[in-house]
C-alpha cells in the first residue's frame, strides 16, 4: 500500500492549502473558539436545559408541583412531580444506549472490522478530503443504521487522525456525529416514519388522527422516507452538507491534532498473545473459540425465527433490542475467543459514563415537556401563527426546537404526532410529508445540543465545546435549506 501524504512544513506545523483560509474555515475557527471558552462540557447542557424548561413553564402558567387525581394520567403534572415522573422513563434507553456503544465499539474493534476501518482510513489523501470523506461515511452509516453510525464513524475519524498528519481532530470528530444531525430520520431507521407505518408501533392516539385525515390509521414507508420528494431532500442535504465539510476545514497554524488536545491515538489492531501461558481448564474455556461459535449459531438462530414472525416486516422488527443482540453476537464471533471480548467490552465500558449519568436528567426534561402540556402550549402559539402554505417550515423550526430540549426522536414524535397531525388535517397539509418535516427538523436540533453527541464524543476522548463550533456552522447552512425544500416540495403533494 503507497504511503499516506504528510502535510506539514518544515516548522513541524500544518501547511495551509493554496488557497488559504476559506470563510466558512474561519467562521467555523471562530465559533470553536468561542465554544472552548465559553461552553460548558455536555453535563452542563442538561443542567442549565433543565432550569430552562421550568422557567418557561412558570412563565407559561405552569404550576410547580402538582399531581392529577387519576394515577394513570399523562398530564396535568406540576414542573416537579413531571421532572420526577419523567427521570427514569429513559432507563431502558439509556441502558440500550450504553450497550450500542460498548456493542459497537467491540465490533470496530474487532480484528476483522478494524481492518477495514484501517483500509477506509486511507482512503483519503489530504486534510480536506479526509474532512469531506468523514462527513459523507457519516451520513451514508446514519442513513442505514444511526447507532451503528455513531460508532464506527467515531473510531472511522479517529484512525483517519492517527494516519494523516494535518488533520484538525475537531473537525473530523465534528463530521463524525454528522449524519446524526442531518439524515438519520430520514434513513431505514428513523423512529417516526417506522411508527406510523406499523399498527404495533403507533400509539392508538396517533392512529386515530390519521385516520381522520386518511381513512387508515397507518402511513406507508412508501408516503414518507421512500417518497421521491423526501428522497430529493435527503440528497440535498448530503450534498450541501458535504460541500459545507470541504470548505470549513481549518488549514495551517489553526489546525489542532489530536495530541494538541491530549488524546492518545493508538492503532486498532493490536498482537493477541491471549494464548500464552495457559495451564488451568479454565483457561482453555477463556481462549477456545468453540463457545462463541456455539452461541454464535444460537443467537442466530433466535434471530432468524423473530424476523420470521414479526409483525409488519423484518424493517419494522429491528429495534434497538436487536441490534444490540446483533452486535454482541457480532463481536463475539469476529474477536474468536472469548477473552479477547471481555478485553474489549472492558475498554469500551468508560465510554459508555457519560450516557449513564446524563439521560436520566434528560428524562427529567422529556417528564417537564410532556407530562405538563407545555409542549402542546408552544404547538398551539406557532399553528395560530401560520396556514397550510408555510405550516411545514413552521413545524420543521418547532421540531428542531423542542428537539434540543427533548433529543428523542421516538419519545419527541409521540408528544407532536396528535396535534401536528390534527392541525394538517385541519390546514389539509399531507400527512406523510408532516413526517418528513418531523425528520428532518428532529435531526437539525441534533447540531445544537450534545445529546447524541455523547457516543461519539467518548470514542474520540474530546468534549462537546470542541466539535460544536464546526456543528454550529453546518446547522446554519444546512437548516435553512431544511426550511426551503420542505416548503416548496410540500406544495407538489396532495392532501392526504
Amino acid at each position: 500500500m503507497a504511503p499516506v501524504p504528510e502535510v506539514a512544513a518544515t516548522d513541524g506545523r500544518p501547511r495551509p492549502d493554496e488557497d488559504g483560509e476559506g470563510r466558512l474555515a474561519r467562521i467555523a475557527l471562530w465559533f470553536t473558539a468561542f465554544t472552548e471558552r465559553w461552553l460548558p462540557d455536555a453535563f452542563g447542557f442538561v443542567l442549565v436545559g433543565t432550569f430552562l424548561i421550568v422557567a418557561l413553564g412558570l412563565g407559561t402558567g405552569v404550576p410547580l408541583v402538582g399531581t392529577p387525581s387519576d394515577p394513570a394520567a399523562t398530564g396535568g403534572f406540576g414542573l416537579v412531580d413531571a421532572w420526577g415522573k419523567g427521570f427514569w422513563s429513559l432507563i431502558q434507553f439509556t441502558l440500550q444506549m450504553a450497550m450500542i456503544i460498548i456493542g459497537g465499539y467491540a465490533v470496530a474493534v474487532s480484528p476483522p472490522v478494524a481492518r477495514v476501518i484501517e483500509r477506509l482510513a486511507r482512503v483519503p489523501r489530504s486534510p480536506r478530503a479526509a474532512i469531506a470523506f468523514t462527513a459523507a461515511i457519516s451520513m451514508i452509516t446514519a442513513y442505514l443504521n444511526w447507532a451503528f453510525s455513531l460508532i464506527f464513524t467515531a473510531i472511522l475519524a479517529r484512525e483517519i487522525a492517527r494516519i494523516l498528519r494535518g488533520v484538525d481532530y475537531r473537525a473530523v470528530g465534528a463530521m463524525a456525529f454528522l449524519g446524526l444531525g442531518t439524515v438519520w430520520a430520514q434513513g431505514l431507521s428513523g423512529s417516526a416514519a417506522l411508527q406510523v407505518a406499523s399498527a404495533g408501533s403507533s400509539p392508538k392516539a396517533v392512529q386515530d388522527v390519521i385516520k381522520a385525515g386518511r381513512g387508515s390509521g397507518l402511513i406507508p414507508l412508501s408516503e414518507t422516507i421512500f417518497r421521491w420528494q423526501g428522497i430529493v431532500a435527503t440528497l440535498v442535504v448530503f450534498v450541501i452538507a458535504v460541500a459545507v465539510a470541504w470548505f470549513i476545514t481549518p488549514t495551517g497554524a489553526a489546525v489542532k491534532s489530536a495530541a494538541d488536545l491530549g488524546v492518545e491515538l493508538k492503532p486498532l489492531t493490536r498482537n493477541d498473545n491471549a494464548d500464552s501461558g495457559q495451564r488451568r481448564p479454565g483457561d482453555w474455556l477463556e481462549h477456545s473459540p468453540l463457545f462463541s461459535v456455539l452461541l454464535t449459531l444460537f443467537g442466530l438462530w433466535y434471530l432468524v425465527r423473530y424476523f420470521q414472525h414479526a409483525q409488519g416486516g423484518a424493517l419494522n422488527a429491528l429495534d434497538l433490542n436487536t441490534i444490540n443482540m446483533i452486535l454482541i453476537l457480532l463481536a463475539l464471533l469476529l474477536h474468536w475467543r472469548p477473552s479477547n471480548l471481555v478485553a474489549s467490552v472492558r475498554d469500551a465500558a468508560p465510554a459508555a459514563s457519560g450516557v449513564l449519568l446524563q439521560f436520566p436528567l434528560y428524562g427529567g426534561i422529556f417528564g417537564m415537556i410532556a407530562y405538563t402540556g407545555l409542549s402542546k402550549s408552544i404547538a398551539g402559539w406557532l399553528v395560530g401563527l401560520t396556514n397550510g402554505y408555510l405550516y411545514p417550515a413552521v413545524i420543521g423550526l418547532y421540531s428542531c426546537v423542542l428537539g434540543i430540549f427533548v433529543p428523542s426522536g421516538g419519545s419527541k414524535w409521540v408528544i407532536e404526532a396528535p396535534y401536528v397531525l390534527d392541525a394538517a388535517n385541519q390546514l389539509r397539509v399531507n400527512q406523510g410529508w408532516m413526517v418528513v418535516v418531523y425528520d428532518l427538523g428532529e435531526a437539525s436540533a441534533n447540531l445544537l445540543q450534545p445529546f447524541w453527541m455523547l457516543p461519539t464524543l467518548a470514542i474520540l476522548g474530546l468534549k462537546a465545546r470542541h466539535i460544536m463550533g464546526y456543528t454550529f456552522v453546518m446547522f446554519l447552512v444546512c437548516f435553512p435549506v431544511v426550511l426551503v425544500l420542505v416548503t416548496v416540495l410540500g406544495h407538489t403533494l396532495p392532501f392526504p
